[in-house]
């Protein structure tokens, strides 16, 4: 099949310039509002720079994953994690970071994005990202690609390239390829493990769980936040389905003056609650990475969803939280910091 390339030429407009850092909030909130606050203390000290990564939450019971599988996964993460604090480690900026961390991530077929993305009903794979930028609340997403190598790239493209923030579908593609982005055919997107997935579902006929979704959040040197987010959606989904992942405030969100979140698990939950921005407008309030998140995933349980969340304050504090049997996630940071999990402590 050959690529898709609507159009000979985009008229895109440059964005605009980068407006000046907002402060962060100051400190406002009584103890007496902080009672029963069940929040991890911000670091007596905030990293020279951080980075978290995740590779999506779901039924990841201890046990139910092979050794061979469990062992692709956090090689899969600590190397997403090298290519970020690279960036870091050099003074880079956190937006770079998270879009290389999420490429790894992209390119390994563990996980439910790029390439070993699950697959549709009609057996494709129609993959969504969005990345943001701390410092202007810049946002950049796509939705519904089926040829784009790295989706978190073409998100970023969006972002920097058009005065727009979503492009989705066929013009998402074609703005990808016009603009000299890697291109791969369907099929590179497609793995036997998920085929036999999808197969099972169907000979089932069950809606299986999304469980690899990925993302990244990052604060840098000068204190930048920012967030990446992509995913391949919900096995068996009907063609045409976009969940929280590109949605800015839903599946990703960044503000140097709260936090920067990348969510992952049953989308539609997650759109429901705006679960990102609502993450970070707890933390504007005064509660602490780990409180906030917590809260806004009892949001997500009420409601009858689950997944986890990986989230870092302007204060330094993080998060990486699920109400889910387990999460692929992974910290690292400047003061020597680096560890990969799946289930719970």
């Amino acid at each position: 099949m050959r690529l898709l390339v609507v159009g000979a030429a985009l008229g895109l407009a440059a964005c605009a310039s980068e407006p000046p850092v907002r402060e962060a909030p100051v400190e406002a909130r009584s103890a007496q509002a902080r009672e029963g606050e069940t929040s991890t203390p911000a670091p007596l000290e905030k990293p020279e720079w951080t980075l978290l990564v995740h590779g999506g939450a779901g039924a990841l019971s201890s046990g139910s994953l092979s050794a061979e599988r469990e062992a692709a996964a956090m090689a899969g993460l600590d190397a997403a994690m090298e290519a970020g604090a690279a960036v870091l480690r050099e003074g880079g900026l956190a937006l770079d970071a998270v879009e290389a961390a999420v490429r790894v991530l992209e390119d390994d077929e563990s996980f439910n994005a790029g390439r070993g993305a699950v697959l549709t009903l009609a057996g494709k794979a129609e993959l969504d990202a969005m990345i943001m930028d701390g410092r202007d609340r810049n946002a950049g997403a796509v939705a519904q690609l089926r040829f784009t190598k790295n989706p978190i790239s073409a998100a970023r493209l969006v972002m920097e390239q058009t005065p727009h923030v979503m492009f989705a579908g066929i013009h998402a593609d074609a703005l990808a390829a016009h603009s000299g982005l890697d291109m791969r055919e369907e099929d590179y997107f497609v793995t036997e493990q998920r085929l036999d997935s999808l197969q099972r579902v169907l000979d089932q006929l069950e809606e299986a769980k999304n469980t690899g979704t990925v993302g990244a959040v990052a604060m840098d040197r000068e204190g930048n936040l920012a967030a990446a987010t992509s995913t391949g959606g919900m096995m068996a989904k009907m063609p045409g389905r976009v969940g929280d992942a590109p949605i800015v405030g839903a599946g990703g969100y960044a503000d140097n003056a709260s936090c920067a979140v990348s969510s992952t698990g049953h989308g539609e939950y997650y759109i429901r609650t705006s679960f990102a921005r609502m993450v970070c407008a707890r933390v504007a309030e005064g509660m602490s990475a780990e409180a906030a998140t917590q809260a806004t995933l009892k949001e997500i349980a009420d409601l009858g969803g689950d997944g986890g969340a990986i989230v870092i304050s302007h204060d330094g504090s993080v998060s990486l939280a699920f109400n889910s049997a387990g999460m692929y996630r992974g910290q690292i940071d400047a003061r020597g910091v680096k560890e990969t999990k799946v289930y719970p402590d």
